[in-house]
């Protein structure tokens, strides 16, 4: 019989049909063998742990998938630890101190030194030790896992030779991977210390605690992985911070009062340095809300931001704060004193926002995001004949020291000079030779109009010395997530350029 020209037989659409099904039964067939290898791997990686004994005591290594790649050292007996940004896979490498030495410590505690080399290199070999063991064992599950499918597969359907094979490439594959993306590359340095708690003390109790110097692994695992005792820091590299005089730096309340109890707990009895934005438009009604701030911290120093008013400054320098202006410190009286002022052993002077809200404009906003043509310049004229006499300037805006700073980078100043900051709500720290500048981010986590924003609660503590003359010792920036209560906080050294 013959077949109509230009359509295709039955039997060859059929046998087409046949075709692509008998493909898309090895695709299906090759990717639940992927899956399986795939799983086989996993179930190693989260699955395999291992413990080391150590000259401070027994540590435990894990691996927790699914994270920004680190490294952390944690110490669940105090609950804080240090994590290090140093691995390229998305993996948290974890090392666990389980237990301490009662002999390390007690030398510890006597002020006996420890052999950090030795610390280093043990814990070194334990982690490639482990790493070699968890890169090995996964391999070999994710193989297992993927030939046991393979072997069901060809079991039903003699014909699909591939799998096996692409169940060895894919484990294959997933250990070269982790050959090149776990193990820490890189200088381990510049840590995030991080505790659990829905309050501020502890991170900066771990801060505290963690007197390191920069960029060396070997004093970093003196500060955490025996963080449980007296630890002893290389003699000689830096003044010690203990006993030092520290401020405390915070911005961007924003009406959110709420936050006012954190800060004074972190505040204490010592110094509050607060850069702008204690309100939303420094109204009366806000102002009153706010008033009790002025008597937290030991005094409480202030420059106004683009969301405070005149009337702000007027009412908190009537209730005793420090109200720093860049014509001089607001009196009571609504006259200028000096613009250079000491407190707290430093040299201070502060420059109010140009953007500050005005009661005769019934406070309305005034702010622009980008400063408008000769701030900066005038910022820098009102600053130079106050360099070499002034220790710390406040100022909200950091976006007005552009000018300044790029004067002063081309040319470093002789005294140290720091900038307290704010505006942005982010923690944050730039250095230059000669010159800091700090933000504290936003203690009000934004403020009362921003919550849904998720904006952690943040400050920062600024560690000194002021003999035999003014020098910067350390910054903490400390943030917490309003959310979970979790709080981390990072320590920068700041020391001068030529130790460095």
């Amino acid at each position: 019989m013959a077949v109509a020209e230009g359509r295709v037989p039955t039997w060859a659409r059929r046998d087409l049909k046949s075709r692509l099904i008998t493909y898309a039964r090895r695709a299906l067939s090759l990717m639940l063998v992927v899956v399986a290898t795939c799983a086989g791997g996993y179930l190693a990686l989260v699955g395999y742990q291992q413990t080391a004994e150590l000259s401070v005591g027994e540590i435990r290594m894990s691996v927790s998938p699914g994270h920004r790649g680190a490294l952390d050292v944690y110490v669940p007996l105090v609950d804080w630890g240090a994590r290090f940004e140093a691995i390229d896979a998305p993996v948290r490498l974890r090392v666990d101190l389980q237990t301490v030495n009662r002999r390390v410590a007690t030398s510890l505690a006597e002020g006996k030194p420890l052999d950090v080399e030795q610390v280093r290199k043990d814990a070194e070999g334990a982690l490639r030790t482990y790493l070699m063991r968890l890169i090995g064992l996964t391999i070999a599950a994710a193989s297992a896992l993927g030939l046991l499918v393979a072997f069901a597969i060809r079991s039903r359907v003699p014909r699909l030779r591939w799998t096996a094979p692409t169940a060895i490439l894919v484990a294959i594959g997933i250990g070269v991977a982790m050959i090149f993306t776990i193990p820490p590359r890189g200088e381990i340095a510049d840590p995030q210390y991080y505790a659990h708690g829905p309050d501020i003390p502890r991170a900066l109790e771990a801060v505290a605690a963690a007197q390191r110097t920069p960029g060396a692994l070997n004093q970093e695992l003196d500060a955490q992985l025996v963080g449980l005792a007296r630890l002893v820091i290389e003699p000689g590299r830096r003044q010690s911070l203990t006993g030092q005089p520290t401020i405390t730096v915070a911005s961007d309340l924003h009406n959110n009062t709420v936050a006012l109890g954190v800060l004074e707990r972190a505040t204490g009895d010592g110094p509050l340095f607060f850069v702008g934005d204690l309100t939303d438009r420094g109204s009366p009604l806000e102002t009153t809300l706010v008033r009790r701030i002025a008597h937290i911290g030991d005094p409480f120093v202030f420059v106004s931001g683009n969301h405070d008013s005149d009337y702000l400054k007027h009412e908190l320098a009537d209730e005793g704060a420090v109200v720093l202006t860049q014509n001089g410190r607001l009196k009571r009286d609504g006259t200028f004193g000096p613009v250079i002022n000491e407190i707290a052993g430093l040299k201070v002077a502060g420059y109010d926002d140009p953007f500050e809200r005005r009661s005769a404009d019934s406070f309305r906003d005034r702010f622009d995001n980008n400063p408008q043509p000769g701030m900066q310049e005038a910022f820098l004229e009102w600053l130079r004949p106050l360099l070499g006499k002034v220790d710390v300037v406040m100022v909200h805006e950091g976006a007005l020291l552009g000018t300044a700073l790029q004067v002063l980078k081309d040319d470093p100043p002789e005294r140290p000079i720091v900038f307290l900051i704010g505006h942005t709500h982010q923690t944050a720290l730039e250095q230059h030779p000669g010159v800091t500048v700090i933000n504290g981010g936003s203690i009000g986590a934004g403020g009362t109009g921003n919550l849904g924003e998720s904006t952690a609660l943040s400050l920062a503590r600024f560690v000194f010395t002021v003999r035999p003359s003014f020098q910067p010792l350390a910054a903490d920036l400390v943030s917490i997530d309003p959310g979970t209560g979790n709080s981390s906080a990072r320590r920068v050294i700041l020391e001068p350029e030529s130790t460095r």
